[in-house]
């Protein structure tokens, strides 16, 4: 008899609630700025149309500065990738060779063999007024005759503001499986 006056409860309960009727519906509401299509960055990140606040605009310096370093690399353009890193710039690289100080990395262009290289995955962290530090990602494609053929690498760069000009101090590479 329980389960009978069990089962006449839960039937009562659904049948009232499949009589309900839905709250009426209002009309689409224009999308607003924030809600429009966003065109992807060099970093393949979304950037909202008409977005100019400042931290969008600090952020697009930095990825086209960034996008600067590693076309140099890729052309193997010794003076353009010599114009971005400090004087006391040292760098690690994934290659377990060390930290290489700034002519050892400008001279070590002849030997890369980038083919291509898509960047993703940036951060940008400032540290005060001149100082900031950048992390991304790289994936970088070798030619077809190379032993490696393809390489991530987890990247992170300190610039540092110097006479009115931004030079990256130190590099760090770490390898992405």
């Amino acid at each position: 008899m329980r389960n009978c006056l069990l089962f006449f409860c839960v039937l009562a309960l659904s049948c009232f609630a499949v009589t309900q009727q839905p709250a009426v519906q209002s009309p689409p509401a224009q999308p607003t700025p924030a809600q429009q299509p966003s065109m992807p960055s060099a970093f393949g990140e979304d950037v909202k149309p008409g977005d100019n606040s400042p931290e969008v605009g600090l952020r697009k310096t930095w990825e086209s500065k960034i996008e600067a370093e590693w076309e140099a690399i890729k052309k193997k353009d010794r003076k353009a990738y010599g114009d971005l890193l400090a004087d006391d710039y040292q760098g690690v690289e994934i290659d377990g060779k060390g930290e290489r100080n700034k002519v050892h990395a400008i001279d070590e262009l002849l030997e890369s063999n980038i083919f291509s290289y898509s960047l993703w995955g940036f951060k940008l962290i400032p540290a005060g007024p001149d100082a900031v530090m950048l992390i991304y990602e790289v994936n970088m494609l070798f030619p077809p005759k190379s032993e490696v053929r393809f390489s991530r690498v987890y990247i992170s760069e300190l610039w540092l503001k110097r006479a009115g000009q931004w030079k990256e101090v130190h590099y760090q590479e770490t390898h992405v499986k």
